[in-house]
């Protein structure tokens, strides 16, 4: 029989088990206070007996049936007292380390009832099964903030592992498209004998555009796994203000060939970060506001500061967006209803995930006739003058 792995087996247990160590434990200090206890009581009745008052010598005694000299009774009463002593408290102290014993072994059973759920959960716990929960219920002790810590902790694991799922999903799915495009247009080339050089050169040039499209994609799939996975991002001086010139200049032409009137408010909005994503903040917007919108429509980029937050404001006209279908537009690759244009679907999922990356936030909301508005809100940098604050 093949040895078991050692990744996926449990650990076998060495020795007695943590109930019965502690059921020992409590056990054993029970009997050493009653051992004390009852040597105290054997030594205090001896002392009682010595302070017995002196009677004289012709006074006949008897102790426990048995005459003794009048001279000899505070010996003969502590040896009696000190016997009695023994005798009743061996009898106690076995009841009562039988007692401690057994409310011991059931104290700690229920004591450590939880750590024994908290292994059966994590046992059953696969990928398919991370709805499992411990739930325990009772006083708020460190072991039942254990298992709430630990039910928190498959909270997570399993809202991160859902979006994996479905991101996989999506990505294999878009991906899915360029390849099929290419295969076809190839396919279809090489089954036509008698193809010419503009045949192949159409075909050519429609590979090239796919392979473009299957580019993009993986680029924007990078940056997004790159930017949820970041926990610290440099802290760079960067301003929101100077992102938007270069990213206006990428869409220009094509804004300029729809005919889209662009108007821009920037003011400083100091923040501190990394400049290349923050930069990307900007291009995602502008290309989706551009991208999006209808012919000889309009784009407004406004820059400022309000409140200790940096502003970047970006709204256009376009397709009428339902307010239902607002918060799925920062999904991957949802791309709303009517919404027009070519791209991965992955613009505002980026600008989410920078921005949270950054301890911001991004709204975003429909504009009366067509067309949305998103605002990204990000904390002003540290020594930074707020104009709106300081009355400018």
């Amino acid at each position: 029989m093949p040895p078991a792995d050692p990744v996926s087996a449990p650990a076998q247990r060495r020795g007695p088990g943590l109930r019965v160590r502690l059921t020992l434990l409590a056990t054993g200090l029970v009997a050493v206070v009653a051992v004390t206890l009852v040597w105290l009581g054997w030594m205090l009745v001896g002392e009682v007996a010595a302070s017995v008052p002196q009677l004289p010598p012709d006074t006949p005694v008897l102790v426990d049936g048995v005459r003794v000299p009048a001279g000899e009774l505070a010996d003969a009463l502590g040896k009696s007292a000190r016997v009695e002593v023994l005798r009743v408290g061996s009898v106690a102290f076995a009841m009562v380390v039988v007692a401690a014993a057994l409310v011991s072994w059931v104290l700690v059973r229920r004591v450590l009832r939880p750590l024994h759920e908290v292994t059966a959960t994590a046992r059953r716990l696969s990928a398919e099964s991370l709805d499992a929960r411990i739930g325990v219920t009772g006083p708020r002790d460190e072991v039942a903030e254990l298992a709430a810590t630990f039910d928190a902790m498959l909270d997570r694991l399993q809202s991160a592992f859902d979006a994996q799922t479905r991101f996989v999903a999506n990505a294999s799915h878009e991906l899915r498209t360029p390849l099929a495009v290419m295969r076809t247009e190839v396919d279809v080339t090489l089954a036509d004998p008698d193809a010419d050089p503009a045949e192949l050169r159409r075909m050519a040039e429609v590979v090239r555009e796919a392979t473009r499209r299957a580019e993009h994609l993986v680029a924007g799939l990078l940056l997004l796994a790159r930017t949820e996975a970041t926990e610290v991002v440099p802290r760079e001086p960067v301003d929101l203000a100077e992102t938007v010139p270069g990213a206006l200049d990428a869409v220009r032409a094509e804004a300029r060939d729809r005919g889209l009137r662009v108007t821009t408010d920037l003011a400083p909005a100091p923040v501190a970060g990394d400049a290349a994503l923050l930069g990307r903040v900007a291009g995602n917007l502008v290309e989706n506001a551009v991208r999006h919108n209808v012919e000889g429509g309009w784009l407004v980029v406004r820059t400022a500061t309000d409140d200790g937050h940096a502003v970047l404001h970006v709204a256009s006209s376009g397709p009428v967006v339902a307010p239902a279908m607002v918060a799925e537009l920062f999904e991957p690759f949802r791309r709303g209803a009517g919404r027009t244009g070519s791209g991965t679907g992955l613009g505002l999922s980026i600008v989410r995930a920078v921005a949270r990356a950054h301890a911001g936030r991004v709204a975003a909301e429909p504009v009366e006739g067509g067309g949305l508005a998103v605002t990204v809100t990000l904390p002003v940098r540290v020594g930074a003058q707020d104009p709106a604050a300081s009355g400018v």
